[in-house]
């Protein structure tokens, strides 16, 4: 509703990341059907550009409570957030939640007022409202000297003053480069991975989707999987993929500071971490929000049973939520008998 996806949509046209003959579908992230049609992110996404040489990997957030355990996991990933704000409506009640979860993780925010060209919009009022926001959210002293970007992410423009010209994102690259730390971290060192989502393929099982924060991976590669409960299970790379653009690819190596999706091990989990067999240096494992909502699925007795949709049978459904079970883990499924 701030613009979030669009804005990912723009960064990567502009940094060429689509050659010009691709055919580019409005809000590219979305890609489930619910999220398509309400316009909305449930789940995180993943993506990369390149820009002068930079790999920039970015993550689509949802801006919802609802969705707090996508949120909160993709936060611990990053080096930084783009926090979106409408020039119009301001700081919206779900802004202050993933405001809250960034700054307590030690991030230092890009604001990027978007929308700018709303008629009714006031940008200066609500940078003021973004820094009432940080100062009551307890930021310290840098998080408040945050840099500003003005915005309108479906014209494909930005600038850091308002009274520049209209032109492209080059503004928002440029700050994105500067302001963004570099990963801490290094090659030389041993592997530690962290899985921050899942994903599911019928040929190749599981996969996890993780961000190496140490050493390096490799095609083929054996590797320990430590869970969140500490259990230690060896395993092999069967599969290493990355990810640009919209495209996913087999790679042969990848190192600190990269977001892959790994496969070969059955009971990969979030938060559970990839190391170095001879010295397994877990991350700490992440708290996962509960669910905020319980649902009972009954039999339908009614006269009308069976005329609602195409898969109504209790057997249909329990296969859907299962299937589900192998990628959401903001999820618990129990069958409760008859």
């Amino acid at each position: 509703d701030h613009g979030k996806t669009t804005l990912v949509d723009e960064l990567l046209k502009q940094s060429g990341t689509f050659s010009s003959h691709q055919n580019v579908d409005e809000r590219v992230m979305d890609s489930n059907a619910i999220e398509k049609e309400r316009g909305i992110t449930i789940l995180s996404k993943n993506t990369a550009i390149d820009y002068e040489g930079v790999r920039i990997n970015i993550i689509d957030t949802p801006g919802h409570a609802d969705f707090g355990g996508e949120v909160e996991r993709v936060l611990k990933m990053v080096d930084s957030v783009l926090l979106l704000v409408d020039a119009q409506e301001g700081v919206m009640p779900q802004t202050k939640f993933v405001v809250k979860k960034a700054l307590s993780l030690g991030h230092r925010p890009i604001v990027v007022i978007n929308k700018i060209d709303k008629p009714g919009g006031d940008p200066d009022r609500v940078v003021d409202e973004v820094f009432d926001l940080f100062a009551q959210m307890d930021a310290t002293e840098e998080q408040l000297d945050f840099p500003v970007v003005y915005a309108a992410a479906r014209d494909g423009y930005a600038k850091m003053s308002l009274s520049d010209e209209n032109k492209d994102l080059t503004p928002l690259f440029q700050t994105i480069l500067t302001e963004v730390p570099k990963p801490v971290g290094s090659d030389e060192n041993g592997l530690q991975l962290q899985v921050f989502t899942l994903d599911y393929d019928n040929f190749i099982g599981k996969i996890g989707i993780a961000r190496i924060f140490n050493g390096t991976i490799s095609m083929g590669e054996n590797v320990l999987l430590v869970k969140a409960d500490g259990e230690k299970v060896k395993g092999r790379v069967s599969k290493l993929i990355g990810f640009k653009g919209m495209e996913r690819f087999d790679i042969k190596t990848a190192g600190t500071g990269d977001i892959v999706a790994v496969a070969g091990f059955e009971t990969i989990d979030v938060g559970d971490s990839l190391c170095d067999p001879t010295n397994p240096m877990p991350l700490d494992p992440m708290h996962i929000e509960e669910p905020t909502l319980s649902v009972t699925f009954a039999v339908n007795d009614s006269p009308l049973a069976g005329t609602e949709g195409k898969f109504v049978t209790s057997n249909k459904i329990n296969e859907r939520l299962a299937a589900e079970m192998n990628t959401n883990i903001a999820m618990n499924y129990e069958q409760i008998g008859e």
